[in-house]
């Protein structure tokens, strides 16, 4: 159980907006995490360069200097492997790749509501100490490796680029191989429970379907007989890998 005193997690904030950057971390800091925010990449490189424990950093993309992507790249070379978030109204998905393949976890448009900040850093920083504290290290599923500390997915040692949504809905369905997972489940994983969908009341189940479109993409893109990700018409999904 987590002290009173203790924070909710140690988060480093990066951005050059000095109105956003204090906005935000306030709020955040209202929600029981500890914040430091510096406001360009040099600065937060120096910043983690320091002793303190950093549990996630939320990193803006477009900075004067060294951008996001640098400072990440940057981040990986030094030793510095505690998840990365990025804060952007990028959306190419050339972004997307370029900074998975460094070890990013996840993207949030800086347009999105603070609920859906927080959402995404309860997987990431409340993710993590359930992994630590339950000792799940590795999960393995036939040629499906997961490494839940670090938001890792391998298939056949060839590594998967997920993002954390995709890492935690694929991680979720393949602790539990054959059990039949509802569209409403999957989506509240990500999104929280009772969360409200576009497209109407059943909106949900489009988005959700697009998750898992993606995922099997992913997956094909490595091995295009990949089907171990099965539909249960009408109601969800499944992880089945033939065992």
């Amino acid at each position: 159980m987590q002290a009173d005193n203790e924070p909710r997690g140690r988060l480093l904030l990066v951005d050059d907006d000095a109105l956003f950057r204090e906005s935000l971390g306030q709020n955040l800091m209202d929600e029981g995490y500890d914040v430091a925010s510096v406001d360009g990449g040099e600065a937060a490189l120096g910043q983690l360069s320091k002793p303190e424990e950093v549990d996630a950093v939320l990193l803006d993309w477009r900075m004067p200097g060294l951008d996001g992507l640098g400072v990440l790249r940057l981040m990986r070379e030094r030793g510095h492997s505690m998840p990365v978030l990025f804060l952007t109204a990028l959306t190419d998905n050339v972004y997307e790749e370029a900074a998975l393949a460094l070890g990013a976890v996840d993207f949030i448009s800086k347009s999105r509501s603070l609920s859906v900040i927080l959402q995404r850093l309860s997987l990431i920083v409340d993710g993590r100490k359930r992994a630590t504290a339950a000792g799940t290290e590795l999960i393995r599923r036939g040629k499906l490796e997961l490494r839940p500390l670090i938001g890792r997915a391998f298939w056949d040692s060839k590594r998967v680029e997920l993002t954390l949504t995709e890492f935690t809905i694929l991680q979720t369905l393949a602790e539990t191989p054959k059990r039949d997972f509802s569209y409403r489940e999957i989506y509240d994983l990500v999104r929280g429970e009772g969360f409200i969908a576009g497209w109407g009341e059943e909106g949900y189940r489009v988005n959700v379907r697009s998750f898992i479109k993606r995922i099997r993409q992913k997956f094909r893109a490595i091995d295009d007989e990949f089907d171990c990700i099965k539909n249960y018409s009408g109601y969800g999904y499944y992880w089945d890998h033939g065992e």
